[in-house]
């Protein structure tokens, strides 16, 4: 049986999250800090900090979100584009992490204590880009409340601009904020026209 690249990634995190809980030299290897990247050049942060999270609730909720809308956009890609369609959604992971942090490694590339770790960006990215391909799609707020997701989309877009400038808790609401808007506009870099149509045809 072949998994799926959704659940890879849900197993890959989970594991090197779960090593990190017991292991802090590992944790603080791989997070987010705009100062060691900046400044001590270490690039690959932009991409570590999405394998380890700061509790089991967060590392949870990222997985139980990725999951469930990570394997309808990998369906979708790899049923219009065949194998293409893998890389297509590879690339949307893989590219989501460094830009959902942009905002971040900007504003805190002077303080050597700001950390953030998870895979919220990627995630939100990958959320996203589900409510393009099905804006209509239902999104169960909280697990019970059904909203369509072009509208949830439109509520978290505020919150996260909101939060992120409130700046009053220990939220990356700007990861989340980055991340959405990159993943709701990758498929029109894959075939804009096509894509378009498709989110005009939607409504």
């Amino acid at each position: 049986m072949i998994l799926s690249i959704t659940t890879l990634l849900c197993i890959t995190i989970g594991i090197v999250s779960y090593y990190s809980f017991q292991d802090m030299s590992l944790f603080e290897k791989l997070e987010f800090n705009s100062y060691k990247i900046v400044h001590k050049s270490e690039y690959y942060r932009l991409f570590t900090h999405a394998f380890v999270h700061g509790d089991w609730n967060h590392l949870i909720i990222n997985l139980l979100v990725l999951y469930s809308f990570g394997s309808n956009v990998e369906g979708f890609f790899i049923g219009n584009f065949g194998s293409l369609g893998s890389i297509y959604y590879i690339l949307l992971f893989v590219l989501s992490l460094p830009i959902s942090s942009i905002v971040d490694l900007i504003k805190y590339k002077d303080n050597p204590h700001y950390n953030a770790v998870g895979a919220s960006g990627a995630v939100s990215a990958i959320l996203f880009c589900s409510i393009f391909l099905n804006p209509w799609g239902k999104i169960y707020f909280f697990a019970v409340l059904p909203i369509p997701g072009v509208l949830f989309g439109a509520g978290y877009i505020y919150y996260s601009y909101y939060m992120g400038q409130k700046n009053s808790d220990n939220v990356g609401h700007y990861a989340h904020l980055t991340g959405a808007l990159f993943g709701f506009i990758y498929p029109l870099f894959i075939n804009f026209n096509k894509f378009l149509t498709h989110f005009i045809q939607q409504f």
